[in-house]
């Protein structure tokens, strides 16, 4: 490619969604000359290809939206407690056009590539479309659950029927009206699936390989009244939860289950129950550190699941037993354990019955063949890592960033790689992200990474990477605050755990946004420590 090809800017963003779009805007308003790279053909992100039936955000609708600008917050309204995937692809199309930010977005284009340039100080960057790109800053906005899963079940490719994936589902739906369908996986994704499409389907076998808790949403329009208090205390509400570990109001406590009664716990899990969504997650401040007490509360998760579905054997294969309750994602739904009271729904345990094979007409398991007209495919995402370690980075030496988190991810604070100057990664590994309100993490990530910037113009500074003290440093650190709790003891994404030969390192940081914001903070308050400049 030659170098008429070659188009200089001061930042190349990868990625289209919530973090892409903000950190657009931010770097455009200090006046650099940015360019975002998005593989769709619209902006969203997550939003955009995970389309599927009932898809639905986990966090309150409200929580979920940009903080950044009030007169934002002021215009739009959202719908409901917890807003559905079309819902939250217009809000995020309505904040492309309020700041006009297509003008600088290259669509239906996949990054291929981007080399550190050490003599020139600058990233190029390479695309799908021949596209070859300099820029001093390379910002990687590829969100944390991006790169699917491949389907490797043998004989895959010889089925007759109809097949779908989750993660880019057919945009104008799919009718399942007098089909039998099958439903591969119990994630988030696939849990919200069944769901939806469980009242059309003459028939809907659903293959779970491993249970996930799932608490109530209890879903429901937001009232004028609602939309008052909101606008009334927004501001407040937002201070509330930036100073929380999750980055948003989880009504957090420091009593403990071992020290409650038990018609004390019972009353307090009832509570939230009845209130819905991650609140019932953590009743107690030791139900995630303490083995004893989130037994407890396992309990009585798996009375609530014996109370809503009618057969006990099958209550009993959708009740985890393998994992304390919440070390894996908990799922939000409205009305998942229901499904399995209707009589056109039968689940396959796969720990029984493993599948053997793909067929033209259908799943073999090794006790039967079960025919279907569809297949619908929920295996998840190689987490936080897949996106990047696919693409081909290199920074200093060409080193590739495969090569270097061979042995699971470093960096320093989720934000930038030592060898990798200049290279920033928004809600990275090692970073809270995906264990807080993601909005809000992404908000903090794109302030530091601008201030950053202007920092380094600030003092004349043409480059920063983080220093491989700091990096290993934060690594361990990282791995220390993960194992004082019960989330190493799960076979779960955060762990890597969900990909064939992925190291086994819990990814992202658990000791609270609050903790994390104070340390990135920490840092470029005293010029950047733990950060090299050149």
């Amino acid at each position: 490619m030659g170098e008429a090809n070659r188009i200089e800017l001061d930042a190349v963003i990868v990625g289209a969604g919530f973090a892409g779009m903000y950190m657009l805007h931010k770097l455009r308003g200090q006046g650099l000359n940015v360019r975002v790279i998005e593989a769709g053909s619209g902006v969203g992100g997550t939003w955009f290809w995970n389309r599927y039936p009932g898809a639905r955000v986990d966090i309150e609708s409200r929580d979920y939206g940009y903080s950044f600008d009030p007169e934002l917050e002021r215009e739009w309204r959202w719908s409901e407690r917890y807003a559905a995937q079309p819902e939250l692809l217009r809000y995020l199309n309505h904040v492309a056009d309020r700041y006009d930010l297509r003008r600088d977005i290259q669509f239906e284009t996949r990054v291929t590539a981007a080399h550190f340039d050490e003599a020139a100080a600058r990233w190029t960057i390479e695309t799908d479309r021949g596209d070859r790109l300099s820029a001093r800053f390379c910002i990687m906005a590829t969100g944390c659950l991006s790169e699917p899963k491949d389907i490797v079940f043998p004989g895959a490719e010889d089925f007759a029927g109809e097949v779908y994936r989750t993660f880019d589902y057919p945009e104008q739906g799919v009718d399942f009206t007098g089909k039998r369908v099958a439903v591969i996986g119990t994630g988030s994704s696939g849990l919200q699936t069944i769901t939806a499409i469980a009242p059309e389907c003459a028939h809907l076998t659903v293959f779970q390989r491993t249970p996930n808790y799932s608490v109530p949403a209890n879903n429901h329009p937001l009232t004028a009244d609602e939309q008052a208090e909101w606008d009334a205390e927004r501001e407040a509400y937002r201070a509330r939860a930036k100073a929380q570990p999750l980055a948003f109001w989880n009504e957090p406590t420091e009593a403990l289950a071992l020290e409650a009664t038990p018609e004390e716990r019972h009353r307090e899990f009832e509570r939230r129950w009845e209130f819905g969504g991650f609140r019932v997650g953590a009743p107690y401040a030791d139900t995630g550190v303490n083995l004893e007490a989130n037994r407890i509360l396992a309990d009585y998760a798996a009375d609530k699941i014996r109370s809503i579905v009618r057969d006990p054997h099958v209550a009993e294969r959708l009740t985890p037993r393998t994992y304390p309750f919440g070390t894996k994602r908990l799922c939000v739904d409205t009305g998942y354990y229901q499904v399995y009271n209707r009589d056109n729904v039968t689940l396959v345990d796969l720990r029984e019955t493993p599948i053997e094979r793909i067929t033209a007409d259908g799943i073999r398991t090794s006790e039967r063949d079960h025919p279907v007209d569809a297949i619908v495919y929920a295996l998840g995402f190689d987490a936080m890592t897949g996106t990047l370690a696919k693409l081909d980075i290199r920074g200093r030496d060409g080193l590739t960033l495969r090569e270097k988190w061979a042995h699971g991810p470093v960096t320093y604070l989720g934000l930038m790689i030592a060898g990798f100057p200049n290279l920033f990664t928004i809600t990275g590994p090692g970073s809270p992200s995906v264990l807080t309100n993601m909005v809000m993490s992404i908000e903090q990530h794109v302030e530091w990474i601008a201030a950053a910037i202007a920092w380094l113009d600030e003092h004349g500074k043409a480059t920063i990477e983080a220093t491989p003290q700091a990096e290993a440093e934060w690594v361990a650190h990282v791995a220390e605050v993960a194992h004082q709790t019960l989330y190493p003891l799960a076979d779960s994404w955060y762990m890597g755990a969900n990909v064939e030969g992925k190291p086994r390192v819990f990814l992202p940081y658990v000791g609270g946004f609050d903790a994390y914001v104070l340390a990135c903070n920490d840092a470029a308050a005293n010029d950047y420590r733990g950060f090299a400049t050149g």
